[in-house]
């Protein structure tokens, strides 16, 4: 196998993926593997593809805004447009999950306070239990 092209093994082990996941992505048209007979054929085109991809997923955007962020790689601005619509995309993403982790740490917050009523109690009715011994 050269270093140009990867079957879907070398894929999913260098991507710590599953075949699963790279024949749904080419499902969604977002990798587009060279096919010789049942056999896929990954170019570094893919490779770089599903780095973002991934990347995309972990910070929560859909599919639908990675495939428009890869579409615009080819356009003849020198990735201008695709810069900035990923900026103007990460930028949404993160207000969503600072709101999200403020809220999380509201609730932990909570949880931690409960807990500590109920160790409270717990410990004050095993007093009671062992007065009363």
């Amino acid at each position: 196998m050269t270093t140009e092209m990867m079957n879907i093994r070398e894929m999913c082990d260098a991507f710590d993926v599953t075949p699963r996941t790279l024949r749904f992505y080419e499902s969604k048209e977002l990798l587009f593997p060279v096919r010789e007979g049942q056999k896929r054929l990954f170019s570094k085109r893919d490779r770089a593809r599903l780095k973002l991809i991934l990347r995309g997923k972990r910070f929560g955007f859909s599919l639908e805004e990675i495939r428009q962020l890869l579409d615009l790689y080819h356009m003849d601005d020198g990735q201008e447009a695709q810069l900035s619509k990923t900026y103007e995309t990460a930028e949404r993403h993160l207000a969503d999950m600072e709101a999200q982790k403020a809220e999380l740490e509201e609730a932990i917050g909570e949880l931690k306070q409960q807990m500590a009523w109920g160790a409270a109690k717990l410990a004050e009715l095993g007093q009671r239990k062992n007065d009363a011994a």
